[in-house]
């Protein structure tokens, strides 16, 4: 029979039991050691990888290469140092002056330097003025004193011949011009040039500090024999030779005046000449020959 009595106690002990284990205490489970932090920066560092390919590889090419440059800005601050060309070996148009520049070259020689930068100098130094120097007086105790040819502009403000020479003065009255033997050393060679250089009374004071330089001035203009004769003769004597002049004076004769009327005709006869313009070369050349002394 299914409801018999033993069933009933059968379902009796499973309470039974069940209180029991409600009222024990469950046995602790086994604890188990905690990861190192180590173990999971490593692991979340793949599983960051991962990520980080996946998308990595979904992008374009062009947005791919935009990611990578502005990473490596981001997290390289000044490697963009290493992107950058070396310049301590460039060199510029007043570099390559300075190294091949000379205070004279010889102009005998027609043939063109051999190298490009020597041409350049070269050019430069044709450009050049080379009539009177500007100078510099610093070191004048010393007996050291710069000095260099002057260019287009100090020429059309007049710096080195109507104001004084010197670099840092800009006097320009009493001005007394100097004839200076300037010894200078050129590619550790020792070489003279013979120069001029107008300076005020201060700067050539400097000028002659340690050695009496040579002042070149204005001859004054001989006056013929001629003139001083008939300087030195008496009043009487010129109006003597007025009237005998007016004296000696003829009237024209009538072939005479024949002569001079056909001379007269022949100029408005004559084709009109035309006068040729000069260029603007020729006119600032004029214009330079009047303003050199």
């Amino acid at each position: 029979n299914e409801y018999d009595s033993n069933f009933e106690t059968d379902s009796e002990s499973v309470v039974n039991e069940r209180i029991q284990k409600d009222l024990v205490a469950p046995a602790p489970k086994p604890r188990e050691p905690k990861a190192h932090r180590d173990v999971v920066a490593s692991e979340y560092s793949l599983e960051e990888k991962r990520r980080e390919r996946n998308c990595f590889l979904a992008l374009d090419a062009y947005t791919r290469h935009k990611k990578l440059i502005n990473d490596y800005l981001l997290c390289y601050p000044g490697a963009t140092s290493k992107l950058k060309r070396d310049t301590s070996r460039d060199r510029t148009d007043l570099d390559i002056i300075r190294e091949n520049h000379q205070f004279l070259w010889d102009e005998s020689d027609d043939e063109e330097p051999p190298t490009w930068e020597k041409q350049l100098a070269k050019r430069y130094y044709d450009k050049l003025f080379k009539e009177y120097c500007i100078c510099d007086l610093t070191y004048y105790k010393a007996n050291k004193i710069a000095m260099r040819w002057r260019t287009e502009q100090e020429v059309i403000s007049g710096k080195g011949q109507f104001s004084c020479g010197d670099r840092h003065c800009k006097e320009s009255s009493g001005l007394r011009t100097w004839e200076v033997n300037f010894a200078y050393f050129e590619k550790d060679e020792k070489k003279n040039a013979l120069v001029k250089l107008r300076l005020c009374s201060e700067c050539s004071f400097k000028l002659n500090f340690r050695f009496q330089r040579k002042e070149l001035t204005k001859k004054a203009p001989k006056r013929s024999s001629s003139s001083s004769k008939l300087e030195g003769g008496s009043g009487k004597k010129s109006k003597l030779e007025d009237a005998s002049d007016e004296d000696t004076k003829k009237e024209p004769t009538a072939n005479e005046k024949e002569a001079a009327e056909e001379g007269e005709g022949s100029v408005w006869s004559k084709p009109s000449t035309a006068e040729e313009e000069k260029s603007q070369e020729e006119e600032f050349d004029s214009y330079l020959a009047d303003m050199f002394l």
